[in-house]
């Protein structure tokens, strides 16, 4: 999609951290924005920077864990703006457990935001996004855990693992309708990823482990806004994978050469 001014984006998580960086960037380039977000306050903040410099922003109140949720922001995105081009299936959680001693919610509460939260997205964006007829985007927020798996993250590994899939086979489904796919594939980024557990749901018990041990390395991370602007990049050229940070290169040749090594026996 080269041509991005005057159109809609659509941003889960869009109030902070990766979602404010892509706000950013597409504000720049003349887009329109529809901004969700569990916590409504903070993508006011956002919108308030934005609408200063011109930009049209919509905010939505938005679980993405709630699949109504998610369908009344689609509805209101496509009602208020007339159109969405870009779905950006950014809002995501994590902690630190172990495989064996993960609590039940913690499974629960990582695949309904990460994993059933881009289903959601999907399934109430895609037909529309196929009857408006126009060229689209979406793109879906991986992490370079879906590639390369770390001790401790695995339950959210697990989902990001699950992230790639989605977007690899939606990717074949949606080429004949125009519309493009792609996997945001970013390493550290400085965001509040390690203060996820602040949005868990009502009810659930905070897991004592959350981030200590990544919490440094999260604060050490990429800009958000560099990332913003390695997605529209992306977005422009239709990438299958957008890799803001290419550092680990090695780390992810070694684990590929593991697989082809494997296979050859």
């Amino acid at each position: 999609m080269r041509d991005v001014e005057g159109k809609v984006a659509v941003i889960t998580g869009g109030g902070s951290g990766i979602g404010r960086g892509m706000a950013r960037a597409f504000a720049g380039a003349g887009m329109r924005l529809v901004l969700a977000d569990v916590e409504l306050e903070a993508a006011g903040a956002v919108a308030a920077e934005l609408r200063q410099g011109g930009t049209e922003v919509l905010c939505v109140a938005t679980d993405v864990a709630d699949a109504a949720a998610v369908e009344a922001l689609a509805a209101r995105a496509f009602e208020e703006l007339g159109a969405v081009h870009l779905l950006c299936n950014n809002a995501g959680v994590c902690l630190e457990a172990s495989l064996a001693a993960g609590a039940d919610d913690d499974w629960r509460w990582l695949f309904d935001v990460n994993v059933n939260g881009v289903r959601n997205g999907i399934r109430a964006f895609v037909p529309r996004l196929r009857a408006q007829g126009e060229p689209a985007q979406i793109v879906n927020t991986g992490s370079f855990n879906s590639l390369i798996p770390t001790g401790f993250l695995g339950i959210y590994c697990a989902t990001k693992f699950a992230v790639l899939g989605m977007s690899e086979s939606l990717r074949q489904e949606l080429a004949p309708d125009g519309i493009g796919v792609s996997t945001l594939i970013p390493l550290g980024v400085n965001t509040r990823l390690h203060e996820s557990q602040r949005n868990r749901p009502a009810g659930q018990a905070i897991n004592p482990q959350h981030m200590n041990a990544s919490v440094e390395a999260i604060r050490a991370g990429q800009d958000p806004d560099a990332v913003g602007r390695a997605v529209l990049d992306g977005v422009r050229e239709d990438a299958r994978f957008i890799f803001p940070d290419g550092s680990m290169l090695e780390v992810l040749r070694a684990q590929l050469d593991a697989y082809l090594d494997a296979m050859a026996g």
